[in-house]
């Protein structure tokens, strides 16, 4: 799959992972998606999202056939993914995990995601992200 990598230099003092790679990158924060981990009676699915908005666990759980999910544990998030949390990616997880890709990725050529550490972004076009991750697409921002 066409895809670009991108690195800059991580502050461990900056507040939030996603802003910091927008600003770094100079793209706009819409265009960069945070991957997080939800938690539903036990089994792990996770929600990508641009990160200036929220996650809505209801909107996730209703795209995936659940009743309800949570936020996971960071511990189980980790080991679920083989990833540090602020560098989850959604490719190349330790297990295969149900993802939503949130609907507004579809607005972009590309977007950006997680490299699986922080500092490393990888662009790609939103489809491209759903056919790796044989994910499925929906609203999922309050």
């Amino acid at each position: 799959m066409p895809h670009t990598l991108h690195g800059y230099d991580h502050d461990p003092r900056h507040e939030s992972y996603g802003l910091e790679a927008a600003e770094a990158l100079g793209v706009a924060p819409e265009r960069v998606f945070k991957t997080l981990v939800a938690d539903s009676a036990g089994t792990l699915l996770v929600g990508v999202i641009p990160v200036t908005r929220q996650l809505d666990l209801k909107a996730l759980a209703a795209a995936v056939g659940v009743k309800r999910a949570r936020l996971a544990e960071v511990v189980d998030a980790e080991r679920a993914t083989g990833y540090v949390a602020g560098g989850i990616s959604p490719l190349g997880q330790r297990k295969r995990l149900p993802l939503v890709l949130d609907a507004s990725a579809e607005r972009f050529e590309t977007i950006f995601c997680s490299g699986g550490r922080r500092g490393l972004e990888i662009e790609l076009a939103p489809a491209d992200l759903v056919r790796l991750t044989n994910g499925t697409v929906a609203a999922l921002c309050a």
